[in-house]
């Protein structure tokens, strides 16, 4: 899972890390394009789960060179971090870029996937 993830435990509440991840993105070039709310949206259907949100991020400079090498890498965009509680504890989980770049190995995405993956750990390790 190390090579596919990289998560983060945190001592702040489920909600704190939330806003944090919220307000800081900008500050570190990303913006939030949505908030995936499954415990809301399973509720609606009438199942019940832990709170659980999926954070899908995006900086356009590195999304435009990504698909102005294959267009084909947007089938991973936007880049996203998973927040959930365990126990006392929040955990934020970002799927990793340079795991895609692993995958497409043709597109000359190396160097760039494993600076986009830099820049994200550090807004994570920032809001631990």
């Amino acid at each position: 899972m190390d090579k596919m993830a990289y998560t983060v435990v945190s001592n702040k509440s489920f909600n704190e890390v939330s806003r944090l991840l919220e307000s800081t993105s900008k500050d570190k070039g990303f913006r939030v394009l949505t908030i995936h709310n499954v415990r809301e949206t399973l509720a609606e259907k009438g199942f019940e789960v832990a709170p659980l949100k999926i954070y899908e991020l995006c900086n356009a400079g590195f999304a435009y060179q990504a698909i102005k090498n294959d267009i084909n890498v947007a089938m991973f965009m936007p880049c996203k971090i998973v927040v959930r509680p365990e126990g006392d504890k929040t955990l934020m989980t970002l799927v990793r870029p340079s795991m895609i770049a692993e995958m497409m190995p043709d597109t000359g995405l190396d160097n760039m996937a494993v600076e986009v993956e830099r820049q994200l750990i550090g807004l994570i390790d920032g809001i631990k």
